[in-house]
């Protein structure tokens, strides 16, 4: 399972986030859903090579954002969808963060039309991932 992740040394991001942002993609995409098992602490750690306090910080941050849910004596499993709670901080964290992509496109002369036409390309090529990783199990 450690071969998608990929750390980068040189990258301005810790390797927690790096490790964070990897398996919430995953998440996203569907290559991880419910009820999979992501590998144990030490485990990963050793495969990356990385301290397994790193790899223990990253699941505490992936459980605490609701990705995931860790059963004692059991391991760490990717939680339901369903059973997740939207946080409406979490909401507009991400619209705010939308604000900036948006002016970010406007302030480069994107038409607004082109915005939502690469949006939409991009959340249709995770939906693409996400229906031929379901077909293919």
């Amino acid at each position: 399972m450690a071969m998608w992740i990929q750390i980068l040394p040189g990258s301005d991001k810790p390797i927690y986030q790096q490790v964070v942002e990897q398996i919430s993609k995953a998440i996203a995409r569907g290559d991880l859903v419910n009820g999979d098992k992501l590998p144990p602490v030490r485990k990963l750690a050793s495969e990356l090579v990385i301290n397994p306090n790193t790899v223990a910080r990253a699941y505490g941050l992936l459980e605490q954002g609701g990705l995931v849910v860790t059963k004692t004596g059991s391991g760490t499993f990717v939680s339901d969808p369903k059973l997740r709670s939207s946080d409406a901080g979490d909401i507009n964290a991400l619209a705010e963060r939308m604000d900036t992509l948006i002016t970010r496109g406007l302030n480069l002369g994107i038409e607004a039309q082109e915005l939502t036409e690469l949006f939409n390309n991009r959340l249709a090529k995770f939906n693409r991932t996400s229906n031929e990783r379901m077909e293919k199990k």
